[in-house]
């Protein structure tokens, strides 16, 4: 299926993204649970490495939990005042089990060719080996010695930590989804990265090797939440053409 571009979506991403702002106080009004629903619907359509989707959504819906939560974000006026907040966590088992449904849904269907299955037969096996093998703390300390030699092989999915990392990178794009998203529908929101990890993943019961990689506070800016004139460096700072 191709897509094809036309002014007034341009047009309308554009506006999306530049009325997005990080909101850090939110008035009492409630957003309407369809609305959340079809946001995060969107962002669980986001892009990730292999199509493994390393993350699960959170969305804190109980005024109990929530008060938790926010204290847990440093009591940051966004957490506290937010009408939902959506915890995003990821991790390397996340990744696999996906690696194996998505592998018995290809195997499965009559819609794909053997020329393609077998190319998904070779993905998932290698995924397995990277995010099982692979993620073993004992290759920690080689990708360590490696990186010190060649920094940019920081960021390699390999050993407990390099997994870790590899799941939030792909979590972020799920992230910024939400956040578009949300503007999209006049809802706005704030991602938070000043938070205790130890402390959410113990209130949300998540699983040993889950990380957190970001905190979404969601709501309606209040009528004197302070909103700074919008500054970003220059596009020449940030554009490098080869």
């Amino acid at each position: 299926m191709t897509t094809t571009a036309t002014p007034t979506n341009w047009s309308a991403f554009q506006f999306i993204n530049r009325q997005r702002r990080a909101i850090r106080k939110f008035s009492a009004l409630s957003i309407p649970e369809q609305d959340v629903q079809e946001l995060l619907a969107e962002a669980a359509l986001a892009p990730s490495s292999g199509n493994l989707q390393p993350y699960q959504l959170h969305w804190i819906r109980s005024p109990a939990l929530k008060a938790e939560i926010a204290l847990a974000c440093n009591q940051q006026q966004a957490a506290a005042t937010a009408a939902d907040i959506i915890v995003i966590s990821a991790s390397a088992a996340i990744a696999r089990d996906t690696a194996s449904k998505q592998l018995s849904h290809v195997e499965l269907s009559s819609k794909f060719s053997a020329k393609s299955k077998a190319y998904y037969q070779k993905q998932m096996k290698m995924f397995n080996k990277i995010l099982g093998i692979g993620a073993s703390a004992w290759w920690t300390p080689l990708v360590y010695a490696a990186t010190l030699l060649r920094p940019c092989l920081a960021l390699l999915p390999i050993g407990n930590m390099g997994s870790r990392h590899w799941a939030a990178r792909n979590a972020i794009f799920a992230a910024q989804t939400i956040l578009l998203a949300a503007a999209a529908k006049g809802i706005d929101s704030c991602p938070m990265e000043g938070f205790s990890a130890v402390k959410i993943a113990q209130k949300l019961n998540l699983p040993k090797g889950s990380v957190i990689p970001i905190v979404i506070a969601l709501g309606y800016r209040a009528e004197d939440a302070r909103i700074e004139m919008q500054w970003r460096r220059q596009f020449n700072e940030t554009l490098i053409t080869h």
